[in-house]
């Protein structure tokens, strides 16, 4: 969750909803996104919501622990099933997040989803996801977490080459993030991610290389591979700006994208979005497919957003400032927006061309129109596709996928 929350309308009180929101509902997918902000240490690249001890000590008070922090969330759930009133639709997805879910007990990970499972139910097969960091789990947590329903399980690897994670602040030994493979398919995870970053300052492309093997090697099913995106106001914004470690230029990031492409690809991966790759369809992340399609999803937690039917709205983003929303039975919301048809069409062309088969040519305006026929004739958008209606990008377009998009949306 991004640490600066946008603009909006005040979120009324009791959190209710315009009355179309739902118009249509029963052809939209539900999930829930449930947000857990708290780290050990924070990384130098990391401009999430998220809190370490250090920065609670004294913020919030008791308001903001850890402790009673699954029923704080278990709570807005509650919520969520007052706002969306006799919504039938039972839960296809659940994605719990960070900062760090696991620094919580695996039962609190539970407590949230069952809490999931009582008010909503969930859908046959639902894909119910953690995040986990590879030094904050053992084998028994794993079982733990599978005992509770969870089946899909994403580890944060970043780099297998200890001077990369070093620059990046991240914790955890080299050669952990493929273990803790291992265990989870010991714990019977059928589904399992390791997420990547490439360009870190001082990354070779022997090293990007070497942390593709390692991954590979592994043996998940799902890897998510993004370039580093250094954001203001980060330890690592302030570093590079001091001049202590270099930038990486885009040139390097389309290398990178390149290596990945060719390694993933070799080993049986195929991508199906820009920045990820699965060894089949049952891998692939259906939350984040929920995202990139606009259907619904409710977040809950701090600074978390949520979307139902066109209205987008957001949490307060401080834990404490979260928990006492909702002990005084209001909505944690912080703001809202409602998105207007033209808005929701051009969400659709940014977030559907990042997808392996793209976004309808019926999206288009005519000025979009003639850049998706210029795209084409430029081998940035790939001709069966395009014959069948959609604009889909090639590998090069992959590389360009932020200028094609910015053409497509006019």
């Amino acid at each position: 969750m991004p640490s600066v929350l946008p603009d909006g309308e005040p979120m009324p009180e009791d959190g209710s909803l315009p009355r179309h929101a739902l118009d249509g509902s029963g052809q939209r997918p539900l999930g829930f996104y449930l947000h857990v902000p708290y780290c050990a240490t924070r990384c130098g690249y990391c401009d999430f919501n998220t809190y370490t001890a250090n920065e609670l000590r004294g913020s919030g008070g008791a308001l903001a622990s850890r402790d009673n922090y699954a029923e704080t969330v278990a709570e807005e759930i509650r919520l969520a099933r007052k706002v969306l009133g006799d919504d039938p639709r039972p839960v296809e997805t659940v994605f719990v997040g960070g900062g760090t879910p696991t620094l919580l007990p695996a039962a609190d990970l539970g407590r949230m989803l069952a809490a999931i499972r009582d008010e909503f139910g969930l859908a046959p097969g639902a894909e119910v996801t953690t995040e986990a960091n590879p030094e904050s789990v053992d084998p028994r947590y794993l079982e733990e977490l599978r005992a509770a329903g969870f089946n899909r399980v994403s580890f944060g690897m970043q780099s297998a080459r200890q001077h990369v994670l070093k620059i990046l602040d991240r914790t955890h030994t080299p050669g952990r993030p493929e273990a803790c493979v291992a265990e989870a398919r010991a714990a019977g995870f059928e589904h399992v991610n390791l997420d990547l970053i490439y360009g870190t300052p001082g990354e070779s492309d022997d090293d990007w290389r070497a942390s593709l093997d390692a991954v590979i090697g592994a043996g998940p099913d799902h890897v998510s591979a993004y370039a580093l995106i250094v954001e203001e106001g980060t330890q690592l914004a302030r570093r590079i700006r001091r001049g202590e470690v270099p930038m990486t230029d885009d040139d390097v990031h389309a290398d990178r994208y390149l290596i990945a492409e060719e390694a993933l690809s070799g080993a049986g991966f195929s991508w199906y979005e820009v920045s990820n790759w699965a060894t089949s369809e049952a891998g692939r992340c259906r939350h984040n497919e929920l995202y990139w399609r606009g259907a619904d999803w409710w977040g809950a937690g701090p600074g978390a957003h949520s979307h139902v039917g066109g209205v987008r709205w957001w949490n307060v983003k401080h834990p404490g400032a979260y928990a006492q929303a909702l002990s005084e039975g209001r909505s944690p919301g912080a703001g809202r927006e409602l998105l207007a048809e033209e808005d929701r069409r051009v969400e659709r062309i940014l977030l559907e061309l990042r997808l392996e088969e793209g976004c309808p040519l019926s999206l288009l305006k005519p000025a979009g129109a003639a850049a998706a026929a210029r795209a084409l004739a430029d081998g940035l958008l790939r001709p069966e596709a395009y014959e069948r209606g959609s604009a889909a990008l090639t590998l090069r377009g992959r590389l360009l996928a932020d200028a094609v998009v910015r053409d497509l949306v006019d």
